[in-house]
């Protein structure tokens, strides 16, 4: 709706997986890599946790569309409020198993193994992910432990990635899910953005959609954003949606503080649990795993701020920050520098 008046290709904050889009920090980098090996190795299970909107749709895509992956087959469920027998269901119709399978689970056992023991002689890998799985019920955890169960004497023929948030990994710590906490060969765990990580998620966005950041928000309006969402680039997506739209209606090219302000109150958001937001921001120390978004830093004299007439210092006004990607082929945009 709003993209020819900020000159963009696309609407930069909508709300799929579209793995274009995909902006990792160090932290999410790490669990792509745990997420390729895991199913590139035919682990019996790997658990990926975060909270609601931290990316974990967005990152199983994009293990999945890896070319690390590309022998790998995946079954994916995301609608895990199923009954036992709608379960059975599911799974037959998923892996194409037959009706017969789908009306009795000894034949849908037998017939999966089957065709799981057949695909691993083609050389490839049948994987099932299951998102939102902190909806299981304990019956279909269950179910997922005895599906992990399909082996060989020599390989696991069905791995499993459980994604879901913070209150799957509590209820694996229930003492009648032991067995299948005990199958978790690999674990990952999402976390909300920090402040730079928020302005190069923006950034990166509107730059894929062919925007400029530095001319569409303001450093301030940046720094409410962040505060606001948390840090969850969901909330980071809605708000910033909306921003954009609303600076449309007002004929207003760059967004700034007092319009982020504006549409908070209207989603009802609330003040960051985190704390006040520094005026100066360090950048994160690359990760261990690959080097992640290396500094973001506004374009200003050091020094007290100068104000601008609006009220807003000069160097908010303009949000120029700028940030270098350090590549790690085959994941992630090559190097790039805004400025």
């Amino acid at each position: 709706m709003y993209q020819e008046f900020y000159g963009l290709r696309e609407l930069p904050f909508e709300l799929t997986a579209n793995s274009r889009f995909l902006f990792l920090t160090g932290r999410q980098r790490e669990a792509l890599s745990i997420l390729q090996y895991g199913l590139l190795s035919a682990k019996a299970l790997t658990l990926l946790v975060g909270d609601a909107g931290t990316g974990k749709t967005t990152l199983i895509q994009a293990a999945l569309e890896s070319e690390r992956c590309r022998d790998v087959h995946c079954v994916y469920l995301n609608n895990p409020m199923l009954s036992a027998a709608d379960f059975v269901t599911m799974l037959a119709g998923r892996f194409q198993l037959g009706p017969e399978a789908a009306e009795s689970k000894s034949i849908l056992l037998e017939r999966l193994e089957a065709k799981l023991r057949q695909s691993r002689a083609s050389g490839q890998i049948t994987a099932l992910v299951v998102d939102e799985a902190q909806s299981l019920t304990t019956e279909l955890l269950e179910e997922v432990r005895l599906l992990a169960n399909i082996e060989t004497p020599e390989d696991k023929l069905l791995p499993v990635v459980l994604a879901g948030q913070p209150e799957l990994a509590e209820r694996l710590e229930q003492p009648n899910l032991r067995q299948l906490k005990q199958r978790v060969a690999l674990r990952c765990e999402l976390e909300p953005f920090e402040l730079s990580d928020t302005a190069a998620y923006i950034a990166s966005r509107i730059h894929t959609a062919g925007g400029v950041p530095a001319s569409m928000f303001t450093q301030e309006a940046v720094r409410l954003i962040h505060d606001r969402s948390r840090g969850i680039p969901r909330v980071i997506n809605v708000i910033c949606d909306n921003a954009l739209l609303g600076g449309m209606a007002l004929g207003h090219r760059r967004v700034e503080r007092a319009m982020v302000a504006e549409v908070c109150q209207d989603l009802r958001l609330s003040a960051g649990s985190n704390g006040p937001v520094p005026l100066s921001v360090e950048p994160p120390a690359p990760s261990p795993v690959v080097a992640a978004v290396s500094s973001i830093v506004p374009e200003a004299a050091t020094g007290a701020p100068e104000e601008s007439g609006d009220g807003e210092s000069a160097a908010s006004s303009r949000f120029n920050f700028r940030f270098r990607w350090k590549s790690a082929a085959p994941y992630g945009p090559s190097t790039k520098v805004t400025e």
